[in-house]
């Protein structure tokens, strides 16, 4: 797998394609080996070691913290670089850089822990990933209450509960938990370390993203120290939207439209070689061939262009940060969406010989259908659409 720094127009100085041939040097790798851990379902465990020995897992930290402290633009690039070579791997490790990014960009976290967690990401390689969502308590976003509990002890809080989707969970020493609070008619984000209260139930089977380690997490009256607990909100509430306005989530389009980009490169590299008995050339020359790869290519590029803009947006214009939450969620509807297309139409090119599971591109059809059940939900980004243009119209 290489990368055509000339080619790509996103791609815009020096230090962006040192970046994004980092990733893609990895992303090859994890090529290799992502048919292996697709059929077993199995956790991609030295894809972690791989990202930790590269350094890959401190860039969004702060600088005065020893990372590299990238931009979101930046950020995006080297993940959708990392769903070329493998889309469980890439959405894996977007939540833990997303989150670290969201954390450095709003300081919601006491500073002293902020700073003695990220010299860990640095020193050892500490992921981190945030478990919130359970079978029956709805969505955190939409104000659902979690079933599991805090309740305060000596020193601290004993947690109890069980957390679905809980992606990362096979390589994690540390995480974040949603909790009631009962007592206090709130819910709290704690900050979780491994213990023998808290275990793994390998539950996670599904037709697609499979290598994500996705299990349930479950706490029976963990402990966690009183300075654990981050942050807090009434029950019954949506959590307050962020200063950052939550752009670290763009990572999830990211992924999926690095998905799509090698499903393109796949079926284009096809086209190209593959010469039926029947026609006096490959079937790249066909119009009919030729009409499909235009037609990825006008959803691909819409895509990036509009994920692109936005993060640049929010990089370089951070006092319009929260005016810019719709246009987010656009580009997660747009760019999922679109990468869903391509697919299907990569598909089409390739023909039946894609049903294979000798060939990626079985295995990234039902990757990338993955994308229309993260956050945020289509329904959700079109009604705050809705919403802003009624606003503005009288």
């Amino acid at each position: 797998m290489t990368i055509a720094k000339k080619k790509d127009p996103f791609i815009r100085n020096e230090k962006e394609a040192r970046l994004v041939e980092m990733a893609a040097e990895l992303a090859a790798r994890f090529a290799e080996r992502a048919p292996l851990h697709d059929r077993e379902g199995s956790f991609p465990f030295e894809n972690f070691q791989d990202l930790k020995d590269a350094g890959y897992v401190a860039l969004t930290v702060p600088r005065e913290y020893g990372g590299e402290g990238i931009s979101l633009y930046e950020l995006l690039l080297i993940q959708e670089q990392l769903g070329r070579g493998d889309g469980s791997t890439a959405l894996s490790i977007g939540w833990h850089m997303g989150l670290i990014l969201h954390y450095r960009t709003t300081r919601s976290w006491p500073e002293e822990l902020f700073r003695s967690f990220c010299q860990e990401v640095v020193e050892k390689g500490t992921l981190l990933n945030h478990f919130s969502t359970e079978r029956m308590s709805g969505s955190p976003s939409r104000g659902g209450t979690p079933q599991t509990t805090a309740k305060k002890t000596d020193g601290g809080w004993l947690l109890s509960g069980r957390k679905t989707f809980s992606t990362l969970s096979p390589v994690l020493d540390t995480f974040l938990v949603s909790a009631s609070i009962a007592a206090r008619n709130e819910v709290g984000v704690f900050l979780m370390r491994s213990s023998d209260r808290i275990t793994i139930e390998e539950t996670w089977d599904t037709i697609g993203m499979r290598a994500t380690g996705s299990h349930d997490v479950i706490l029976d009256r963990a402990f966690a120290p009183d300075d654990a607990l981050i942050s807090a909100y009434p029950i019954g509430q949506k959590p307050k939207a962020s200063s950052d306005a939550s752009a670290w989530l763009l990572h999830i389009p990211a992924c999926y439209l690095g998905i799509a980009l090698a499903a393109r490169d796949f079926a284009v590299s096809f086209a190209k070689n593959y010469h039926p008995a029947s026609l006096p050339s490959p079937i790249a020359d066909l119009p009919t061939v030729q009409q499909q790869i235009g037609l990825m290519e006008a959803e691909l590029l819409t895509a990036r262009h509009l994920m692109y803009a936005i993060a640049d947006r929010w990089d370089t214009q951070p006092e319009g940060r929260l005016e810019l939450i719709p246009e987010l969620g656009l580009v997660k509807y747009v760019a999922t969406n679109h990468a869903i297309a391509v697919v299907d139409k990569a598909m089409r090119i390739v023909g039946g010989a894609s049903l294979s599971r000798s060939l990626p591109l079985e295995r990234m059809y039902r990757d990338v259908r993955a994308g229309l059940h993260n956050p945020p939900m289509d329904e959700n980004v079109i009604r705050n659409l809705a919403q802003r243009a009624l606003e503005q119209c009288e």
